[in-house]
């Protein structure tokens, strides 16, 4: 079936969720925001969707590339797009390129009337889910103090989770970084969870060696499962010499540019424990698809990084561990059980024992409220 359009719909929504200068999530005042649903319209009448991108890139790039071509054709057209980010990188970003390369497996699975992860070769159909916090905040009652993370975990925990992961205080707060401080969040939440629940820490990213090393260290000792991007990504050797000095497991790399051929190289150099790759840092399904088959050619572990329907269907497909679906980012004000407006039902519901189940319905498997979308369309001025 060949594609005959490539649509893009901007709708507005409430979001209780704004950014500050760094760029990370906290809750903050109710305001307008917007989305976009991308939709690959085939000859046949079939579609395919997934929220993301612009309309601009759409409409100037994403169309111009791929009409006209099979859109069964996931592996020629994933090739094609990511030829093009030579000249188009500033629009044509990883994060745009996994939205299409998500629509085309959708696409596919509504065709087939098959979920993605069964497309794919399924392997489950449910993982362990950590609770992945927002960064630190100084909000009365949020993430703003040690005793704060850790009565945050004991809740996580009374939910189901069983695993808990910590993102720690970060610019542009006052007095952050703080290596020291990173590492009381982290005791207070061990000593409140006690020794049967996995803990992990994401800190800030730009730590020099000592003080990766200093925080590494003392997670050992308080039998963290594993540590994730205290440095900058692009000094690979910093992560050589990182992995070379500690016991607990260092991940990545998450960030950094590439796709598989990063991860390759940091595998080849022992620049981490644990390889790390989501739909969005590498440019979809297609591409983390190679991660995990590139970690499985040489017996590393690898995570997914970040929540959503792809990742869930990539991880329900995959033979190694991925051990954990990442479910967040949460926050003491913020209602994660409560679908996107958008949506009639979360992507990624949590039974009582911390295990995410993948949805069954073809593609994607999301319950679009597509009447929700067309009467908050944002209309061309």
């Amino acid at each position: 079936m060949n594609i005959v359009d490539v649509t893009a719909e901007l709708f507005t929504y409430k979001s209780k969720t704004v950014r500050d200068s760094e760029g990370h999530a906290h809750p903050g005042p109710e305001h307008d925001a917007t989305q976009c649903l991308v939709r690959i319209i085939a000859d046949e009448g079939a579609e395919g969707y997934c929220f993301g991108a612009n309309p601009s890139v759409v409409e100037h790039v994403i169309k111009p590339a791929i009409a006209g071509l099979d859109a069964f054709y996931r592996e020629e057209l994933w090739q094609r797009l990511r030829e093009w980010q030579r000249l188009h990188l500033g629009t044509l970003t990883d994060r745009v390129l996994g939205v299409v390369d998500m629509a085309l497996w959708d696409f596919a699975g509504r065709s087939l009337q098959q979920p993605v992860y069964t497309l794919l070769g399924a392997f489950r159909d449910k993982v362990p889910a950590y609770a992945s916090t927002m960064c630190g905040d100084d909000l009365e009652e949020g993430l703003n103090s040690p005793e704060a993370y850790a009565e945050f975990a004991l809740a996580c925990k009374a939910r189901g989770y069983k695993a808990f992961k910590l993102h720690t205080m970060m610019p542009p707060l006052p007095g952050t970084p703080d290596p020291k401080l990173d590492v009381a969040c982290c005791r207070a939440v061990r000593e409140a969870v006690g020794d049967d629940m996995v803990l992990m820490l994401d800190c800030y990213h730009y730590y020099n060696r000592e003080q990766a090393l200093y925080i590494g260290k003392e997670l050992e000792k308080l039998n963290f499962y594993w540590f994730e991007e205290p440095m900058a990504e692009h000094s690979t050797s910093s992560y050589v010499w990182l992995t070379q000095q500690l016991a607990i497991p260092v991940v990545g790399p998450e960030t950094a540019e590439g796709k598989m051929f990063t991860r390759a190289e940091w595998i080849v150099r022992g620049a981490s424990d644990i390889s790390r790759a989501g739909v969005g840092d590498v440019g979809g399904i297609t591409p983390l698809m190679k991660v995990a088959h590139l970690c499985e050619s040489f017996g590393v572990r690898m995570e997914v990084h970040g929540g959503g329907a792809g990742n869930l269907h990539a991880l329900c497909a995959m033979g190694i561990p991925g051990e954990y679906y990442e479910r967040g980012l949460l926050h003491p004000f913020l209602n994660y059980e409560q679908p996107s407006p958008w949506l009639n039902a979360l992507d990624d519901p949590m039974d009582d024992e911390g295990n995410v189940h993948v949805s069954q319905g073809p593609g994607l498997g999301q319950d679009i409220d597509f009447d929700y979308i067309r009467e908050h369309r944002v209309r061309p001025t």
